[in-house]
């Protein structure tokens, strides 16, 4: 059985690609520093406690359990955050990958898949987005994933480094078994909001931009459930085993989804309309962010299954519901 070390396995893409990765044959190692995941989540393969920072205990985890490859998917990822702080982002999205990577290829390991973003492209001069887009980041976290992207080629080249990185969009919903889901805190995704004002969690939803040049003018996004992007990793990782080129794709839907939009799903759930606050637009943010997905399907052999807007709405909403005790109909 292939062990495979999961950095952010206690996170929420990671700890649901950990029960894909388990339930396919492998056996997934996270190794997380609790500072935003949960231990709770990582039900699947042991959890070591400890920082990409401490070299140490990297080398000591690869060793000991005998790692194949690495899935990357620890990093700090609020947009916001980046611009007044970018020194945080700096220091554990590039340097500590960094340690990461020179660990691992010290200890002979040289499969990675990389937890990436459709940030790296910046504001869009065609949509839909695909691979070949310009990459012209306007915030820090967009730019330490750019620059991540660019350390996994050139270790590529002097090293034999094997990579994979996938550029997603919004990540959405929640584990179809109800056993995982978004915890984030602060929680700043849209769907999980707005599932919270359905149930009662909270009296209003703030809409960022009804003026937009979209058809009802709010933003729309490309909304991609988190299992669907677990089984993209799965099958990254298969593709290198199996003597794939490195290179990244994007993983999307194709489709967008206004900020409206997503309410009207949820309020069909909730039998019942969430009040509203329109605010203005957050600076940068850009009106359309939709995925070109051509590449993944044609190299991996993925298609979402799962990431129709009332299927998403559904499993987040059943999570939510279950962690904080509602009654759900």
């Amino acid at each position: 059985m292939k062990r495979i070390l999961v950095t952010g396995g206690a996170g929420y893409i990671g700890s649901h690609t950990a029960k894909l990765l388990a339930l396919s044959g492998y056996e997934p190692i996270s190794f997380d520093n609790l500072s935003t995941g949960n231990a709770s989540a990582v039900r699947y393969g042991p959890l070591v406690e400890g920082d990409l920072a401490d070299t140490v205990c990297l080398r000591t985890a690869i060793e000991q359990y005998r790692i194949d490859a690495v899935i990357h998917f620890a990093a700090n990822a609020y947009v916001g955050e980046s611009v007044e702080n970018p020194r945080k982002y700096f220091a554990n999205n590039v340097a500590n990958m960094l340690n990461l990577l020179n660990t691992a290829l010290d200890c002979g390991v040289r499969r990675v898949v990389f937890s990436s973003t459709c940030s790296t492209y910046g504001i869009p001069t065609c949509l839909p987005i695909s691979e070949d887009h310009p990459q012209h980041p306007i915030n820090p976290y967009g730019e330490s994933k750019l620059f991540a992207e660019r350390v996994l080629h050139w270790y590529g080249e002097a090293y034999g480094l094997r990579w994979c990185a996938l550029r997603y969009f919004n990540a959405a919903g929640a584990d179809l078994d109800c056993e995982l889901g978004e915890t984030h805190n602060p929680e700043t995704h849209l769907i999980p909001l707005i599932v919270r004002a359905g149930l009662g969690l909270q009296t209003e939803i703030g809409v960022y931009g009804t003026d937009y040049d979209t058809p009802d003018g709010t933003a729309v996004r490309d909304y991609i459930h988190v299992m669907d992007l677990a089984s993209a990793h799965v099958a990254a990782l298969e593709y290198l085993f199996d003597s794939g080129i490195s290179l990244a794709l994007n993983l999307g839907t194709g489709k967008g989804h206004s900020v409206q939009e997503v309410i009207r799903a949820v309020e069909r759930k909730a039998h019942a309309r969430i009040p509203v606050k329109n605010l203005p637009r957050r600076p940068g943010d850009p009106a359309i962010l939709v995925a070109n997905p051509a590449k993944a399907k044609q190299v991996l052999g993925w298609t979402p299954r799962h990431s129709e807007i009332d299927t998403i709405v559904d499993t987040a909403w059943r999570w939510e519901a279950g962690r904080r005790r509602v009654a759900i109909s």
